[in-house]
């Protein structure tokens, strides 16, 4: 049984932000260990994880070819999410007395629905002439 559609985008956008999710707390945990506060480390871990998330998110949830466009817009996907996650590591660390290494992750999740719809709405709008230009050879099948 395969899922396609929506609820298959859905289903692989959840995989990617698994991975993506990972990548950022790997390297979010590593750049404390490294001696960096807690909100500077955040903001570096999860710059580095978009770029890959980008890639993932072209494709593999949406699969579409990467182009210029969708990665110079790609970061507005983020804004959100990045506003959601920042000011909740925040509060969850600041205001409530949570522990920094786990904030992230319980902020991480207030923003998937509202990144996936942004997402969405940037990855599959469609190309013109003007804005066809990819980032990297996709086979056509």
């Amino acid at each position: 049984m395969t899922v396609s559609g929506v609820s298959g985008q859905i289903v692989r956008f959840a995989l990617v932000g698994v991975v993506n999710t990972a990548t950022y707390y790997g390297l979010y945990l590593l750049l404390l260990t490294l001696g960096l506060p807690y909100v500077a480390a955040h903001v570096v871990a999860f710059l580095l994880s978009m770029v890959g998330s980008f890639f993932l998110n072209s494709y593999f949830t949406y699969r579409t070819r990467p182009t210029w466009r969708k990665f110079f817009l790609f970061p507005l996907t983020n804004a959100a999410n990045f506003v959601i996650t920042t000011v909740g590591v925040y509060l969850l660390v600041d205001v409530a007395g949570m522990n920094s290494r786990y904030a992230p992750l319980l902020a991480a999740a207030a923003a998937i629905p509202i990144t996936f719809l942004v997402s969405r709405t940037i990855m599959l709008r469609p190309e013109t002439l003007r804005t066809r230009d990819s980032l990297a050879e996709v086979p056509q099948k």
